[in-house]
């Protein structure tokens, strides 16, 4: 869903030299000179922490990764096992209905908590719908040859690339996924993946679009409790993937309307075991350092808004391009209305579909079903949509190539360039340096027809390319922006920039049907193993490691609602630094904007702009329920996250 072709080319490549992968230079200077800093990383901050990593790799939910994590003695983690939804062996617990899905009706305007159906005995069973059948060297991963993965890709320690050979499902695209052991028969809830279908295999990506996920929560203010207070039950997941899944684009709905007719079934239920070896990687930083149980996807939808979220703290909106909000053409404009004579079957919605929303428009579709429920919460939550602006809600390509032209000449599906204010502008003006380090940027910029076979830059996560100041200012594009090449130079030079934002290629960023969870594991461990080997450079950095979204999959945790945008589900969130050892579990209500708060409050910063969500207080909670904040809309600044010492206060 958010993917830029990757050319099926591969094998020509390797018979070419000149193909080979473009390998960025050290630049000349200091990181400063690099990054479009004066050093002022190295003074005037909160804490001990002068250098900020924030990694972000894709589409994985809390629970899907984290849910038979369990943590050292004197910490507590909620997930699956400790809820009694599954037992320590993947198999369903004494609370296993509390993951229970339920079927829905939805026939004449959407709704975010439709009317009941039926509830599910055996949840539909799961589908391959993305996942690669094959492994072959003229499309992308899984390569055939170990000479072809070494080729396309260059941020994985030496023993990790064996993975970037294997997975493949061996299965047709878009049916049921037999790898599955019982997928007739996986009861109502949540299932484990593993091990009928290995750790190292590639799946299939559930739908994780901004209307269908409202959906998937079912939040009601009629169900809500002293635990929920948003009322949401998390029990569509498997109806909303069977039902539209990721949209038809206006489209006719196919018929037969199979629970496989998407593709999808019920992949949103899967999990994996880290009792079982699954994710052992992430398992020992979690043990090693601090692991987040309440951090969560920032924007409802999928891995461009998110970005934008983290680097905005805001969303964006389409323009005419000079600043000043106008209307997308009507194909680009959402409406989960289901069509007439169909059951949830949107009228716009994919990716060359709808992407935008009116959000202060009652009269706009899909619009009153979200701002009534936040209206009708005993504290009623701000939409925060201003009039006549048409807010990105999906992936759309951003404003520039990677040259400063303007992509809408390459793509109608383009959202205009952005005006709205950045983390990057607030850096700049206190001189504080940072860059973006995007995997493959280097190939990507000489790639403007996307036909070399290696370019799996993902040019909807970068957050700065919508940014009309960034993107048109030649000076400031080879400041900030930087292939991971430079990442690693700067390392190895001990000389990073205050604030370091680490994006992977598509082949191992961790996204699944594209990528695989072992493969980010590998990326992440050649960052932490070449951190480590600098003890001055450790002592003073703090990483964040992180993912977009949920991508779409299940999970238990609380959701509190912030705006129209948002929050989603949990995802993972691990803090590494020497001033974050002991394995612990931090409970504080957070998003992606956290991060942001973060840095904010390191070096002494204030929020974006008037409106960005890094405005939001820090998280009041009752002593028995430290995940639901009580000042709603709230989200901590993680820096309970840290035993620094002495403690330093807030400003």
């Amino acid at each position: 869903m958010r993917r830029k072709a990757v050319v099926a080319a591969i094998a020509l490549a390797l018979s070419l030299p000149a193909m080979a992968p473009i390998r960025a230079q050290p630049a000349a200077g200091t990181a400063d000179d690099r990054h479009g800093g004066r050093g002022l990383h190295d003074k005037d901050t909160a804490s001990p922490i002068r250098h900020v990593i924030v990694i972000i790799g894709e589409n994985r939910s809390f629970d899907h990764v984290f849910a038979t994590y369990v943590p050292r003695s004197g910490q507590q983690v909620a997930n699956l096992l400790s809820r009694g939804i599954i037992s320590a062996d993947g198999t369903p617990g004494r609370n296993h209905a509390a993951s229970a899905q339920r079927a829905a009706t939805d026939t004449r305007r959407y709704a975010i908590s439709p009317a009941r159906a039926f509830a599910y005995v055996n949840i539909p069973p799961p589908g391959t719908h993305e996942a690669p059948t094959g492994a072959s060297d003229t499309k992308p991963a899984p390569f055939a040859t170990l000479a072809a993965a070494t080729a396309a890709e260059h941020d994985l320690p030496s023993d990790y690339y064996g993975f970037l050979l294997t997975g493949a499902t061996g299965l047709p695209a878009d049916v049921i996924d037999t790898r599955i052991a019982n997928y007739e028969n996986l009861g109502p809830g949540s299932f484990q993946l593993t091990p009928s279908v290995k750790y190292d295999d590639y799946a299939a990506s559930p739908v994780h679009r901004f209307y269908q996920m409202w959906q998937q929560l079912d939040c009601n203010v009629e169900h809500a409790t002293a635990a929920n207070p948003s009322g949401c039950r998390n029990d569509l997941f498997a109806w909303v993937e069977v039902s539209v899944g990721p949209g038809g684009n206006g489209k006719s709905q196919p018929l037969p309307m199979t629970n496989i007719a998407t593709g999808e079934g019920s992949t949103a239920l899967e999990f994996y075991n880290m009792q079982q070896g699954d994710a052992p990687y992430l398992k020992e930083l979690a043990d090693r350092y601090t692991l987040s149980d309440n951090m969560h996807q920032s924007v409802l939808g999928g891995t461009g808004a998110n970005h934008i979220m983290f680097g905005f703290a805001d969303a964006i909106w389409y323009s005419d391009g000079h600043g000043h909000p106008a209307t997308p053409p009507a194909n680009q404009i959402e409406n989960p209305d289901p069509q007439p004579g169909t059951d949830n079957w949107y009228d716009e919605d994919g990716y060359a579909g709808g992407s935008y929303s009116a959000c202060a428009d009652l009269r706009q579709p899909g619009v009153p079903a979200v701002v009534a429920y936040l209206e009708s919460l005993p504290r009623p939550i701000n939409p925060r949509c201003e009039p006549k602006h048409y807010y990105l809600l999906n992936n759309y390509n951003p404003g520039f190539n990677a040259d400063g032209t303007l992509a809408s000449k390459q793509s109608p599906y383009t959202i205009p360039p952005s005006s709205v204010r950045h983390i990057g502008d607030v850096l700049m003006q206190a001189d504080i340096s940072f860059s973006y380090f995007g995997g493959d940027w280097n190939i990507y910029r000489t790639d403007p027809a996307g036909s070399n076979p290696y370019d799996a830059y993902c040019h909807v996560c970068n957050p700065f390319q919508y940014a009309t100041d960034i993107m048109s200012n030649p000076a400031l594009r080879q400041a900030h922006i930087h292939d991971t090449d430079v990442f690693y130079q700067d390392i190895a030079d001990e000389n990073l920039p205050a604030v370091s934002i680490v994006k992977p290629s598509m082949f191992v960023d961790g996204h699944p049907a594209s990528s695989k969870l072992d493969l980010f594991e590998g990326f992440l461990k050649k960052i932490i193993d070449q951190m480590r080997g600098h003890p001055k450079l450790w002592r003073d950095t703090a990483m964040f490691v992180t993912f977009d979204e949920g991508g779409g999959y299940y999970d238990s945790g609380y959701i509190q609602p912030l705006d129209f945008f948002g929050d989603g589900p949990r995802i993972p969130l691990l803090i590494v630094s020497a001033y974050t050892e002991g394995g612990l579990v931090n409970h504080g209500y957070a998003d992606h904007v956290s991060i942001i708060k973060f840095i904010e409050r390191n070096w002494h910063l204030k929020p974006i702009s008037a409106r960005s969500r890094d405005n939001f207080p820090n998280p009041k909670t009752r002593r028995d329920n430290p995940y639901a904040p009580t000042n709603s809309p709230a989200l901590t600044d993680l820096w309970d996250a840290f035993h620094f010492w002495p403690a330093q206060p807030a400003h």
